[in-house]
């Protein structure tokens, strides 16, 4: 697992992301202002221990967890000794390989056995929706090997068919209408189960982020439709 972590003597405010599968820094930098510190975890490849900043400093946290993220950050859950005051999970659920309520079964497990450069780019394509938003975002794609998507989606896929009754509190669930990774069907209707988390639904693709211009503005939005 790699971690990122930009911090600033002053802030306040300490978002935590967990991102999705395939991606690195270069899917969430963009959206980082000189409001807020970051720590973003992504290519989870190995059981680790989380870095954490102190906490104490900050007076608001808020934990964002992105497509296969949800479900690493649930698992993340027990080491991480941290309740954040806000928790966003946008387009996953803890049980991303599921044909209720993640991505089909036969489809995942054909992406890990199948993987090749020319399905990253096909990936890429539905991540980012359309072609013309792709090629508008192209900063935004990861730029790690197929060798790497394919360790991690492997290490992933083994724990995710591991038994885990961890259920972490959200508070807000993302789901995009567009959505062509995790069917738009099965994210709601996983979480009109957890009765806490209020759902909000646009018509975004998978990857949803550019149509703001940072995590504050998204944070902002999103918890004023609460």
């Amino acid at each position: 697992m790699k971690t990122y972590i930009r911090r600033r003597e002053t802030n306040k405010e300490l978002i935590i992301v967990f991102g999705g599968w395939g991606t690195d820094q270069n899917a969430f930098i963009p959206f980082c202002d000189e409001n807020h510190d970051l720590i973003l975890y992504y290519n989870y490849s190995a059981d680790e221990p989380l870095i954490l900043p102190e906490t104490k400093t900050y007076d608001r946290v808020v934990m964002i967890a992105w497509s296969l993220g949800v479900w690493a950050a649930e698992y993340m859950f027990a080491s991480m000794k941290l309740k954040p005051d806000l928790s966003i999970a946008i387009n996953g659920t803890p049980v991303p390989a599921d044909n209720r309520y993640g991505i089909p079964v036969d489809l995942f497990e054909g992406t890990l056995n199948r993987l090749t450069e020319a399905g990253m780019e096909k990936f890429n394509l539905r991540l980012f929706g359309n072609k013309s938003t792709l090629e508008n975002n192209l900063d935004k794609v990861s730029k790690r090997s197929v060798n790497s998507f394919r360790d991690e989606l492997r290490w992933m896929y083994n724990r995710i068919m591991e038994p885990n009754d961890q259920k972490y509190r959200w508070d807000i669930a993302f789901t995009s209408i567009a959505d062509r990774i995790f069917p738009y069907e099965n994210v709601t209707g996983y979480w009109s189960q957890r009765k806490e988390t209020k759902i909000i639904s646009m018509d975004l693709p998978h990857y949803p982020f550019f149509h703001w211009n940072s995590f504050s503005e998204m944070i902002d939005d999103l918890t004023a439709r609460l």
